[in-house]
């Protein structure tokens, strides 16, 4: 007997479209995309989707680079980049050293890198207070590197900058570094309260640092079909932002939360299972809208 999945089909059926998907390429943009996932409100899903989608996105041929900006590390944990080894980007904002210097290849990925948040980076909004336009400073290293991998021949396809969950002085170097926004929303409560302060914030940064920045996708994370408030979540975003969000549900899923205990994304610890489908049906339309950009 087929036993189901939480998106209502045999798991059977979800390997076949599993494996059939990773193999198939996907579109490249037509220049780097520069991504910000970003959320004030914590634990919905933000590393998470950074991690997942940016290897998603690599098992699709495209070259990607995932910045942690979180002085947690969580991202440098999901892709099994050691945070304590060698410069971070403690020292690209404090102390000028050039990203390319910190930067690490993913093991298992050719075409994933990750630069790691090592464990100065939690002292390092209190080191930039005084710098002349401390906003500034990680678009400008990324300036700088992106530039020197072109004439490289090795261009990035997706920069994906992961950041803490608050206002800080990292997330505005983030949203400053970018020029689109990717917002997990969980399907609970006060989910929409949340991007609400985001948006406002945003507008902030567009009149002030960054005029280009904007909102581009919503992913909603930690789905749960069966609950009414899950589903009232979902109906109101897509009231809202119709055209930002990619309405592909993350489920609620186990392999997709124990995945980084495992030092892995879901990606490569269960590439089969709902939580891995999804994500990677996410990366594929978030390529697809970049090469139609």
């Amino acid at each position: 007997m087929a036993i189901e999945t939480d998106l209502g089909v045999s798991r059977e059926t979800v390997k076949v479209v599993g494996i059939r998907r990773l193999k198939e390429p996907m579109p490249q943009p037509l220049k780097t995309r520069i991504f910000t996932i970003a959320n004030q409100k914590g634990g919905v899903g933000k590393t998470t989707t950074a991690v997942n989608v940016a290897a998603a996105l690599a098992m699709g041929g495209l070259r990607v680079l995932v910045i942690d900006l979180d002085p947690q590390g969580n991202a440098c944990t999901a892709l099994n980049v050691d945070r304590n080894e060698g410069p971070g980007m403690f020292e690209v904002l404090v102390d000028e050293t050039p990203l390319r210097d910190v930067v690490k290849k993913v093991a298992g990925f050719p075409h994933l890198e990750c630069a790691p948040a090592n464990q100065g980076l939690a002292g390092a909004e209190i080191a930039m207070v005084n710098f002349v336009a401390r906003e500034q400073i990680l678009k400008l290293a990324l300036q700088d590197f992106i530039v020197e991998r072109e004439n490289a021949g090795e261009r990035f396809d997706y920069i994906i900058i992961d950041c803490p969950p608050s206002l800080g002085l990292l997330t505005v170097n983030a949203l400053t570094a970018a020029e689109e926004v990717l917002v997990p929303i969980q399907c609970e409560y006060y989910s929409l309260e949340g991007i609400s302060l985001l948006m406002e914030t945003l507008q902030k940064i567009k009149r002030a640092l960054n005029p280009n920045v904007r909102v581009s996708t919503i992913v909603l994370t930690m789905f749960d079909s069966r609950t009414r408030l899950a589903n009232d979540v979902a109906n109101d975003v897509r009231a809202h932002f119709p055209n930002e969000l990619i309405d592909i549900p993350i489920p609620r899923a186990v392999r997709v939360s124990e995945a980084p205990s495992f030092r892995q994304t879901v990606m490569t610890y269960d590439a089969a299972s709902p939580g891995a489908i999804a994500y990677m049906q996410v990366a594929r339309e978030i390529a697809i809208r970049g090469s139609a950009a």
